[in-house]
């Protein structure tokens, strides 16, 4: 009798790890991603390992589980359209629908003419510095940091969020790339999620004080107008470290932090990804 019973107890073991390995190939299997966004989300998805994917003429970078994220622009109509191949050759092409967002009109006077208007010996240095922070934007590093819940770097009213309408003494300009943050000059700034520093430059014409961490998977934050920068280029930064101090350097009318985060050159909305982890 006890063989026997030890025999039903094995074969019920080998049964429940049989359906657990079943259980685990099917969610292996599965495509996933959310049915709608908003304009200037980070999107998440989910997908066999070892599958291929395209989004915007790109091919993503996957995790070993899965796992690839994108951007989607503040201008993006959708749906946005990715095709999985998995490893044994079957293709699908999810679509994500896009949900339009009301864009306001933010006037900002006050800020140097200069910056506005700038005579062409400032236009090329505008120029050759943005370029800079440009190439530090096309990193891909295998790192997923972005997948963590991120948190908000500098605590405060928000003066300035995403994808309002600029204009500078009366002159219209590029839709605001991030959220601001109203803080003291010198508050620490920290580091929203882990990552690598690419870009540290203490004097940037527009923006001043800049700092680009990158999350991995061409997910990166910049942190613009500061005071002063604790890290260096190279450096590995971990959620909560303290990486810079709140100024007022560049193109502003007194001291916030502007936070603002990409996906390679598509702009996204901090404020959304904050929400996607609460």
């Amino acid at each position: 009798m006890m063989r026997v019973a030890n025999g039903i107890i094995v074969t019920t073991l080998l049964s429940c790890i049989i359906a657990a390995g079943s259980a685990r190939s099917h969610d292996d299997d599965r495509i996933v991603f959310p049915e709608s966004v908003q304009q200037g989300a980070m999107v998440i998805g989910k997908v066999p390992p070892g599958s291929t994917v395209e989004y915007a003429g790109r091919v993503l970078r996957t995790t070993p589980y899965g796992s690839v994220v994108f951007g989607v622009g503040r201008n993006e109509t959708g749906p946005a359209t990715i095709t999985v191949t998995r490893p044994d050759g079957s293709r699908e092409s999810p679509r994500v629908t896009v949900t339009p967002r009301d864009w306001p009109e933010q006037r900002i006077n006050g800020v140097p003419q200069a910056t506005v208007d700038p005579p062409p010996d400032i236009a090329d240095r505008i120029r050759r510095e943005q370029a800079r922070v440009t190439e530090a934007r096309t990193r891909d590093d295998a790192r997923a940091d972005f997948a963590d819940r991120f948190i908000q770097p500098v605590e405060g009213r928000i003066s300035g969020r995403f994808g309002r309408a600029r204009v500078y003494n009366g002159k219209s300009g590029s839709p605001h790339s991030g959220m601001d943050i109203a803080a003291p000059s010198g508050t620490p700034v920290k580091a929203p999620a882990a990552g690598i520093v690419t870009f540290a430059d203490g004097d940037l014409y527009l923006t001043g004080g800049t700092l680009l961490i990158d999350h991995g998977h061409g997910v990166s934050s910049n942190f613009l107008h500061l005071s002063r920068i604790d890290v260096k280029v190279g450096d590995r930064v971990e959620q909560g470290q303290v990486v810079a101090a709140v100024g007022s350097t560049g193109r502003s009318t007194g001291p916030h932090l502007h936070w603002g985060m990409n996906w390679f050159d598509v702009r996204i909305d901090p404020q959304l990804v904050l929400e996607r982890g609460k």
